[in-house]
């Protein structure tokens, strides 16, 4: 029988390569729903190829658009946050894709964990915003959270079978697209620098995320609501290559990880098909191709981002939903042009200090964090 799946932002770099997955595996999957947030054009030339039931615009100015390109199919249209969070929780749905950017993937995850759908998760920022709120209602709900980051995965993967309790996660980090350049250099880095990743292919607000290392200090946190793992026992060690994806190490001292070229398409094919694998013929990697894997300690002065995402995750309560929403005005900032690279981590320590800290926060109060850290961040850059 074959899944029925509902991937949320099918139009990012996640999606599109969900949709790969499809395409290899039609005895296994069909397409229900499929949302973007403002790229109709790509939607609409989506849904049309996979006959979606449904479609979701979450930008409403571009709904007429979206229903105009699709008046002679079945698919239904519709527009608006809310209609993205409602499609997750529809009857019709198996599997829910989670690739939404930023805190905006928060209310579509716990709708989907509230209708007791398998999530496939890669919007790490449920999570790192709301893991307090969504693991324990995935446990109540019975709900399944696959991991797509592919850190996560790769965790996922050694822990299989394991029931020794761990000694350490140990999350690799390629550095992002400043690895080799010194911290006097960081301070007239251009968007088009920050943008060239040098081992993967993602959206810019991922890679820009990947450059500060804020990305890697949200998956430590992450990791700490997936696996339960305290942040004493989360490490990252720097691996420019992006071949060991990462690592466990037990009790025993026995270290386990989990090794591929970089590629997402891996790592999304999983989640989909636990406990099965995929079958991909054309995915082969040499060792004698990659002779030397190399490791390093973080320079915490250089990439600061890191070391502020553990005292987030030590602090709990809104801490890190007010690291995420300033990083996110920033980072909107960076791209446009609008503030330097340097100033993204500057504008979360800016808001850090001064945002109103809930220690046990409901979803309400995520929603009041996340918008005092954006106008903070924006406070901070208009100075």
């Amino acid at each position: 029988m074959k899944q029925r799946l509902a991937i949320l932002g099918s139009t990012g770099s996640i999606g599109v390569q969900t949709l790969d997955i499809v395409r290899e595996n039609p005895d296994r999957f069909e397409v229900c729903t499929l949302t973007a947030h403002r790229n109709w054009q790509q939607l609409a030339a989506q849904a049309r190829e996979f006959d979606a039931d449904t479609a979701v615009i979450a930008d409403r100015e571009c709904y007429a658009a979206l229903r105009d390109a699709l008046a002679d199919t079945d698919t239904k249209v519709y527009a608006g946050d809310e209609a993205v969070a409602q499609v997750a929780a529809a009857g019709n749905v198996d599997v829910v894709v989670n690739a939404l950017v930023g805190y905006a993937g928060l209310a579509p995850t716990v709708a989907a964990l509230e209708a007791g759908k398998k999530l496939a998760l890669a919007n790490k920022e449920s999570l790192v915003v709301g893991g307090s709120y969504v693991m324990p209602l995935a446990r109540r709900h019975k709900a399944p959270i696959l991991p797509i980051d592919s850190e996560h995965s790769a965790i996922f993967q050694c822990l299989a079978g394991e029931r020794a309790p761990i000694r350490r996660l140990i999350i690799t980090c390629s550095g992002g697209a400043f690895r080799d350049l010194r911290r006097e250099e960081l301070a007239s880095v251009t968007v088009e620098q920050a943008l060239h990743h040098p081992q993967w292919n993602m959206g810019a607000k991922i890679t820009i995320d990947s450059s500060t290392l804020v990305n890697k200090g949200f998956e430590v946190i992450e990791a700490h609501w997936l696996f339960g793992t305290p942040a004493e026992k989360i490490a990252v060690v720097m691996h420019p290559q992006s071949i060991v994806h990462s690592m466990v190490e037990f009790e025993d001292g026995a270290i386990k990880a989990q090794l591929g070229t970089p590629d997402m398409h891996m790592p999304i094919s999983l989640a989909l098909m636990y406990p099965d694998r995929a079958c991909r013929p054309g995915e082969r990697f040499s060792f004698l191709e990659h002779p030397q894997l190399t490791f390093a300690e973080v320079d915490r002065v250089k990439y600061p981002a890191l070391d502020i995402a553990y005292d987030c995750l030590r602090r709990g309560g809104t801490a890190a939903c007010t690291m995420n929403g300033a990083n996110e005005a920033a980072v909107a900032a960076f791209l446009s042009r609008r503030c330097a690279w340097l100033d993204i981590v500057r504008a979360i320590e800016y808001a850090l200090t001064r945002a109103t800290f809930v220690s046990s926060p409901d979803l309400a109060a995520f929603a009041a964090s996340d918008a005092e850290a954006r106008a903070l961040a924006a406070e901070y850059l208009n100075k």
